[in-house]
């Protein structure tokens, strides 16, 4: 019986996706429980599951995945389409005593799950079980960070200040970043390095394509440091944000996004959206833009988003500029993103976590 136990069981479905994962993290840091990370393999044809989408895990190659097996969780944690059919599953397996919290866009009906935790990119409205916030959920600090910041400052100290930190990201939604975005953004960071000095620090993420990334070192004007993703080398994303004097950072990445703004530091806002038609350009033809338009125009309300929604927020408040804005800000003018969003998620999920070691 689970009431028999002395702490609760948490499981936290970890997919592809970084950011969706740092999501469950924070959750699982804030609940103050052990919890227990399950990484799982996907087969290519996932997403045709979704058709019927029934709680099965036809969808993971079991083998190469972490085991699912008894005891079943008190709590699940999950993010992202690949996961939710799994979680399901997992549910169902615990005779329907397994409480399931969803973060960011379901594809199932959001009736299926206990909690979802989504934020304004995407169309979902608040009430019932379902909380929309205003950004992904992030809980970086000045002491969360502190650790990396001793770490990375001191191989990065021969490095002239100010650090400009640029976060790159990939296809996503209406942003495509296609070669010539590439050069683009190169061209604008080269621009606002010649104006205010310091050393450029770059790193890219699994979106980024290769051919992308070529394009955007072969026209950055002498970075000091660059991480290019995939790399052999310790990540150095976290010593990134404890450390950047300023941010440059692609729209398409809601969580480098996020992340940068809860530093308070000063971010510029890089959105790369072609001037051609989009059926004229092709990158418009790539995997992640044709999925993120058919489920857009052919999708249930709950699977639409729009990035655009969150930068209109950032924007508006004055937390982010454009990149080549001519707008001149002093450091000590860009207002932080504290909010309740973490504090009104924690109440929902201790409250769900409760109910279930209850049963």
């Amino acid at each position: 019986m689970s009431n028999a136990r002395t702490a609760p069981i948490v499981w936290l479905l970890k997919g592809a996706k970084a950011g969706d994962y740092e999501q469950l993290r924070v959750i699982a840091r804030a609940l103050g429980v052990p919890s227990i990370t399950k990484q799982l393999v996907f087969r290519r044809f996932e997403l045709l599951l979704h058709a019927t989408p029934h709680p099965t895990l036809a969808g993971i190659d079991v083998a190469a995945s972490d085991p699912l097996e008894a005891p079943w969780p008190d709590l699940v944690l999950t993010a992202g389409r690949r996961n939710e059919l799994v979680a399901r599953w997992i549910r169902q397996r615990s005779g329907g005593r397994t409480r399931l919290v969803h973060v960011g866009r379901p594809w199932s009906n959001p009736r299926q799950f206990d909690l979802v935790v989504s934020n304004r990119q995407y169309l979902l409205e608040s009430g019932g079980n379902v909380i929309v916030n205003d950004l992904p959920l992030t809980d970086l600090s000045d002491a969360a960070l502190a650790a990396d910041r001793e770490r990375w400052s001191a191989q990065w100290a021969a490095f002239v200040r100010p650090w400009t930190v640029l976060l790159v990201g990939g296809d996503t939604g209406p942003f495509v970043f296609s070669p010539a975005q590439a050069r683009k953004l190169a061209s604008l960071v080269n621009a606002k390095m010649a104006r205010t000095g310091g050393s450029l620090l770059v790193t890219t993420s699994g979106r980024t394509a290769a051919r992308s990334a070529a394009a955007l070192f072969a026209t950055l004007v002498e970075p000091a440091y660059v991480y290019r993703w995939p790399s052999n080398e310790p990540s150095p994303y976290r010593g990134l944000l404890a450390c950047a004097d300023e941010f440059v950072v692609t729209a398409d990445s809601m969580s480098m996004l996020t992340e940068a703004c809860a530093t308070s530091k000063p971010v510029w806002l890089f959105e790369p959206l072609d001037d051609r038609p989009a059926w004229r350009s092709p990158a418009t033809y790539r995997w992640m833009p044709v999925v993120d338009r058919l489920a857009n125009a052919i999708g249930p309300v709950r699977m639409r988003r729009d990035l655009r929604r969150i930068h209109a927020t950032l924007l508006a408040s004055g937390r982010v500029e454009r990149l080549g804005s001519d707008k001149a800000r002093a450091n000590g003018a860009w207002p932080s993103t504290a909010n309740a969003d973490l504090a009104r998620t924690m109440e929902c999920v201790r409250a769900l976590l409760s109910q279930s070691t209850a049963d």
